[in-house]
């Protein structure tokens, strides 16, 4: 048997809110939609942008710091893994399904969105998120909104 791998990243910006609860379990999950875009010229030389959207799912620390943190419009880079989730609709019988994402790691991306918390204690875009990377130092030569490479 063929080994198998089942790894994405994406980067997008949420399409809404997250929407968060708790589990029975009392762990945190997050879900929110993410739109990926792609921009391509065609063979006639017009330029195109076409639109993915992807459910994500988010569980534990990193689904409250997404809730806490994120708005509709925030941009995050999501790495994850795929999951298929089938269900039978309750109105029509009918199979259904969708492909969507398990969140494992994040970075914020593109500064806060507009009407994000702005407490003073929010992670740094560049701090990794939930990965736990270290924040630049405030007496940094390179201005936080530069970004050096």
């Amino acid at each position: 048997m063929a080994a198998s791998f089942n790894r994405v990243i994406l980067a997008g910006n949420m399409t809404r809110d997250p929407e968060s609860r708790a589990l029975p379990s009392g762990q945190a999950l997050a879900k929110f939609s993410l739109a990926v875009n792609r921009s391509y010229t065609t063979k006639e030389g017009e330029k195109r942008e076409e639109v993915t959207y992807v459910d994500v799912e988010s569980y534990g620390k990193q689904a409250e710091i997404i809730s806490k943190y994120c708005t509709k419009g925030s941009g995050i880079l999501v790495d994850g893994r795929l999951q298929f989730d089938p269900w039978d609709d309750k109105k029509t019988g009918e199979k259904r399904s969708r492909l969507g994402v398990v969140l494992e790691n994040f970075t914020f991306i593109g500064g806060r969105a507009p009407g994000a918390a702005s407490d003073g204690d929010s992670p740094s875009p560049r701090s990794g998120g939930a990965r736990g990377g270290a924040a630049p130092a405030s007496d940094s030569p390179v201005p936080e909104d530069d970004v050096p490479f």
